[in-house]
């Protein structure tokens, strides 16, 4: 059934969804600047997203070795970006995250720059293989910058109870 429609289709609907994927992250993250932060709320995104990985089980999505270093490695460089900007604040002897101006700019560029590679790509690869290493791309950002997120903020709430 998928395999009549071209794959351009599949390009352009992943486009518009990367898109309005990152519209949602960036309304959810202005929202959440507004309460207080707590471990669960760091750690569910990267576990919620870990299902994802299911999609390896079709042979559409399986990549290679190489691919995937290549997807973790820019994946981390990515995380390193979001890690830099991404900062908490104790208000009223709560966490909050810290309102960042460059993290929606960052944000905005990682997702244009995505999209950039994923066009420029989809000539080199199949749609299903560019999917794979976009997700593990997703997956080795998000990761490396949820746990130093986790970290930093178990050390703030430490000091927190210690005072």
């Amino acid at each position: 059934m998928l395999a009549n429609i071209p794959s351009q289709y599949f390009i352009i609907g992943s486009t518009v969804m990367a898109f309005l994927m990152g519209l949602f992250v960036m309304v959810v993250r202005i929202r959440s600047q507004k309460k207080p932060v707590n471990a669960k709320k760091i750690l569910i995104p990267p576990i919620a997203m870990s299902s994802g990985g299911l999609m390896f089980i079709f042979e559409e999505f399986r990549v290679t070795p190489i691919q995937i270093l290549e997807a973790v490695a820019v994946g981390v460089v990515f995380s390193t970006i979001l890690i830099a900007t991404s900062r908490f604040e104790v208000r009223s002897a709560e966490i909050y995250m810290k309102r960042s101006k460059a993290f929606f700019f960052i944000l905005a560029c990682l997702l244009i720059f995505r999209v950039i590679l994923k066009v420029y790509l989809s000539d080199s690869f199949d749609v299903g293989e560019l999917a794979g290493m976009f997700w593990i791309l997703a997956f080795s950002m998000l990761w490396p910058w949820r746990l130093v997120m986790y970290f930093r903020y178990k050390k703030i709430e430490k000091t927190l109870i210690a005072v």
